[in-house]
């Protein structure tokens, strides 16, 4: 019999296994669909609508006017109205309020005296990222207002300002303009999910093996340990394919996130990166003694890394030295990577060569890694 014909005879083995068990070939096709719809609506760094309590405790026409950049603002809602700090306390202490802008007692007589007005901002710093927002929208604010009240008191003493230069940035937002949330979590979590439901899968197919009594059938069987690995990769491989079609078709015609690169670059590195994750699966499969054992491994590798050390969600140039080192070593970074760089980016083979090649050399050395863990362990 040649090699072709017994990995087929594998391919057609695990098929079979598969439509005896529907409901782990309904998991493998739908949890995809689950994760990508509760991730993409779950995961968002869209901040808008910050609640925010203002105490005006100058009650003129100056203050009323500088507050109106806050209540006008997408980013600042304002909820409540207040006449002491003891209410911005309550606000905060009751999760009423995320902001605090307080307008001191003289604000206006400070400004027409030509002196120095001070305006206090109080952020809370339970959710970072509102915080850090919060900040530079109110910096914003503070020197719009500070511009408009600098013109009007130069109008007011008769000083033409018209013929002052004027410095206007243009900033532009490239590849994602709206700055969606969407947009940039959905070609990542389509790595994270894939991960997921690849290496959780194909962890157990060894064990199964062991657990039915058959692998002694095939450790005697004249068949090479590669051509199994290949036997038992093929069906996965073209089941997480077509986990790969169904989320790209939800996250462009549902979800709206473009889709302006090579889609043949995204098929190839989207096939490597599965063979690399199929590879890790069948290494834990290889080695774990037990089913549960194999599904809490496959859990661990696949859910942490794909997930803190890909760069999904956290910037890799932010992290420790050493957890960069570690990044370099997972196919999931190089996979992110790629996936952005088509949805985003309109990228082509051109530009992420670097990024199929470690695919590509990640995937050739987990499948080999499997075997030989495979080989010893069917020696002993």
């Amino acid at each position: 019999m040649k090699a072709p014909t017994r990995i087929g005879a594998v391919v057609v083995k695990e098929f079979r296994h598969l439509g005896r068990d529907p409901r782990m070939l309904a998991a493998v096709v739908l949890l995809p669909i689950l994760l990508l719809v509760l991730f993409s609506y779950a995961l968002s760094f869209d901040i808008r609508s910050v609640s925010t309590i203002v105490i005006d405790q100058d009650q003129s026409a100056t203050s009323q006017r500088y507050l109106q950049g806050y209540e006008q603002s997408d980013f600042f809602d304002v909820v409540a109205r207040g006449s002491s700090m003891t209410d911005a306390d309550e606000a905060f202490a009751t999760s009423t309020a995320k902001v605090a802008v307080i307008i001191p007692a003289g604000f206006e007589r400070t400004i027409q005296a030509g002196g120095h007005a001070e305006v206090a901002v109080l952020v809370d710093g339970t959710e970072p990222n509102s915080a850090r927002v919060g900040r530079s929208y109110s910096v914003a604010i503070n020197q719009l207002s500070s511009t408009a009240m600098t013109r009007e008191w130069a109008e007011s003493q008769g000083i033409d300002v018209s013929g002052v230069g004027t410095l206007d940035a243009r900033i532009r937002t490239w590849y994602n303009p709206d700055q969606r949330s969407s947009d940039f979590l959905i070609p990542g979590l389509m790595v994270v999910i894939l991960a997921i439901v690849t290496i959780q899968q194909t962890a157990v197919t060894l064990v199964r093996e062991r657990t039915l009594g058959t692998e002694e059938q095939l450790e005697v069987s004249p068949m090479h340990k590669l051509e199994l690995m290949i036997g038992k990769l093929i069906p996965w491989t073209l089941l997480a394919l077509v986990d790969v079609v169904v989320i790209v078709a939800i996250g462009v015609l549902v979800l709206g996130v473009p889709l302006r690169g090579s889609v043949a670059a995204l098929a190839v590195g989207a096939a490597l990166f599965i063979l690399a994750s199929l590879g890790m699966g069948l290494a834990v499969s290889a080695v774990a003694p037990t089913e549960d054992t194999a599904n809490i491994a496959a859990m661990m590798i696949a859910l942490l890394p794909s997930f803190m050390l890909s760069g999904f969600v956290f910037p890799l140039n932010q992290m420790p030295v050493v957890l960069q080192w570690i990044s370099a070593v997972l196919p999931a970074r190089y996979m992110v990577s790629l996936s952005r760089g088509v949805f985003l980016k309109g990228a082509g083979f051109a530009e992420l060569w670097p990024d199929l090649l470690a695919l590509a050399f990640a995937a050739t050395v987990l499948i080999a890694v499997s075997t030989v863990m495979y080989s010893r362990k069917a020696r002993r």
